[in-house]
């Protein structure tokens, strides 16, 4: 670090003394740099003019004189930039200065609070003069009422008997005569009246807001069979406007009409009906659309939509709900759209998906079949006949994208370095003909493909003999299924370096057309919007993701088959 000292005379800022200071180096242009020293009361000939001299930013205004001084502070900016009229123009640190600053010197409160007396006092004088004028001729008032009269001369000033009134100055001889007046404020009249409990009719029609010259309303006695037929309020007609009280004067509308009623029990009830048949309609419609199409809305072809009856029957749930919650893992509608399609709340359409889909996804769950061995090779596929007859099921892990958790701990478990992002796994199997017939339960994204394999309970329900179709990531599972008697078959290895022979390529390619058909049934799972790529699973609703993969797993077996 390059040692600074400030050239300013009576400065003793250096790089040592104020390391947080900024110096500014002082210009080699001759003319700038003989102003600056002038300036700084330091003589130009004392310096040589190829001497690298400073100032400290103190006898500058930074943020006026600099270009970048925001950026330097941020630290976007290295070096500071000055301006090119900035010129030195602060010396508080020379005392015989500090008077002639613009900025320097003593404040100017005396100045200011001498003028405030002044105000005060003469504010005070005015009041005092006024107060004495007035008590002069309060002083003349009182004794001329209250003085007595003047004694004959003959008479002594002993004889007198009668008192002497005194009275002060500051009673007050007269008494000031307030006149009462009603306050505008204070509310007289009541202005709502009930027909059902007053005995006279109301006057609603007001001559003060009226175009009209209307003559004053008298009131008059009811008959009892109109206080018994009437029960609503009827408020006073000035609070309304001028239109509404003439068209009431010529007779347009009735006195108990609906200008001087609010909105009656009967409007309401209209609306009401109104809104549930709109809600009816757009029910029928969804409904018919669905029953038209039920593929592509629910998932489920139009040969088994017979389904939804028996769910109907054996969970005691409603045909729509259960529509609801297919629809909304078929198409990932919004709640906001299934509250417009069903006519129910939003609220409550959320509530009818989460509560009513575990008990879907057990009544469809038997539909995911672990076959038997022999009853694999019967239905087995012209492919797998020559060379892969024990093949039995081929795995392979599906990963569905979630929203971030907001715990580090989960965000942790759930992070997909496949994915690049937080992620649900699971592992499935299918029958070499396309038949899901396993489907494990969810596990964090970072789990690898072996770790599912060992901590489901796919491999308890093979049995010994059996073959299993698989990926490369599925390596050192090997070991674990030679112990248990089953028989992996996966692509070759490469090792780093080292290239294919003719045999392993081609049995790659064979491996790799057999293994086609799992990511079909894959693909199949994607159709369900809900489970699609880059489709983000809400928190609340990874708690049933579980049950959605069910779902869609069993409905896929319900389609079309994938080897035709």
């Amino acid at each position: 670090m390059v040692y600074k000292w400030c050239v300013v005379p009576q400065c003793t800022n250096t790089t040592i003394s104020s390391p947080h200071k900024l110096f500014v180096s002082v210009p080699t242009n001759p003319k700038r740099r003989k102003m600056w020293l002038r300036l700084a009361r330091r003589d130009p000939k004392s310096i040589l003019a190829h001497t690298n001299v400073f100032m400290c930013e103190d006898h500058f205004n930074m943020e006026k004189d600099t270009i970048n001084y925001l950026k330097y502070k941020m630290g976007f900016s290295q070096k500071i930039l000055l301006a090119d009229e900035a010129v030195p123009t602060k010396f508080h640190c020379q005392e015989d200065r500090r008077s002639l600053l613009p900025d320097a010197g003593p404040s100017r409160e005396v100045f200011f609070k001498r003028q405030r007396i002044d105000i005060v006092t003469e504010c005070l004088r005015r009041h005092s003069t006024t107060t004495h004028t007035e008590s002069l001729q309060n002083d003349d008032m009182i004794q001329e009422i209250i003085e007595p009269k003047e004694l004959p001369k003959t008479q002594d000033k002993e004889t007198i008997t009668d008192p002497i009134i005194t009275v002060e100055k500051a009673v007050q001889a007269t008494k000031k005569v307030n006149t009462h007046f009603r306050s505008k404020a204070v509310q007289t009249t009541c202005q709502n009246k009930s027909i059902s409990t007053s005995p006279w009719k109301v006057s609603t029609i007001s001559h003060f807001t009226s175009p009209i010259n209307i003559k004053p309303c008298h009131l008059q006695p009811l008959k009892s069979e109109v206080v018994k037929a009437v029960k609503r309020n009827i408020f006073l007609v000035d609070e309304k406007s001028d239109s509404d009280i003439s068209c009431f004067e010529s007779g347009l509308l009735s006195p108990f009409g609906a200008t001087s009623v609010k909105v009656t029990d009967s409007d309401s009830n209209v609306t009401d009906t109104n809104e549930n048949i709109e809600k009816l309609q757009c029910l029928k419609n969804t409904l018919r659309l669905i029953e038209k199409k039920p593929l592509m809305y629910i998932g489920i072809s139009k040969e088994c939509y017979f389904l939804i009856e028996l769910l109907h029957r054996h969970t005691n749930i409603n045909r729509e709900h259960i529509l609801l919650c297919l629809k909304k893992i078929r198409l990932n509608s919004t709640f906001s759209e299934l509250e417009d399609n069903f006519g129910i709340s939003l609220s409550y359409a959320s509530k009818l998906f989460l509560r009513n889909l575990p008990i879907i996804s057990s009544f469809l769950k038997p539909f995911i079949v672990n076959l038997d061995k022999n009853l694999i090779k019967r239905n087995l596929p012209i492919a797998f006949r020559h060379n892969y007859h024990n093949v039995s099921c081929i795995i392979d892990c599906l990963e569905i994208d979630i929203q971030k958790p907001s715990k580090a701990l989960h965000q942790a478990l759930t992070w997909s370095e496949y994915k690049k992002g937080n992620t649900v796994k699971y592992l499935i199997s299918c029958t070499p003909n396309g038949l899901v017939n396993y489907v494990s339960q969810g596990f964090g994204g970072r789990a690898s493909d072996v770790t599912i394999v060992e901590n489901c309970n796919f491999l308890d329900g093979l049995q010994q003999g059996t073959c299993i179709l698989a990926d490369r990531g599925f390596k050192h599972l090997e070991q674990i299924l030679h112990e248990k008697g089953i028989k992996l078959l996966r692509p070759p290895s490469v090792n780093a370096g080292a290239k294919l022979s003719k045999t392993e390529v081609r049995q790659t390619k064979i491996i790799a057309s057999l293994r086609i058909h799992i990511e079909r049934v894959i693909r199949r799972v994607r159709e369900f919007h809900m489970l699609k790529q880059h489709s983000v699973i809400n928190t609340d609703i990874c708690r049933v993701l579980d049950h959605v993969i069910i779902i869609a797993c069993a409905l896929i077996n319900l389609q079309d088959s994938l080897i035709k």
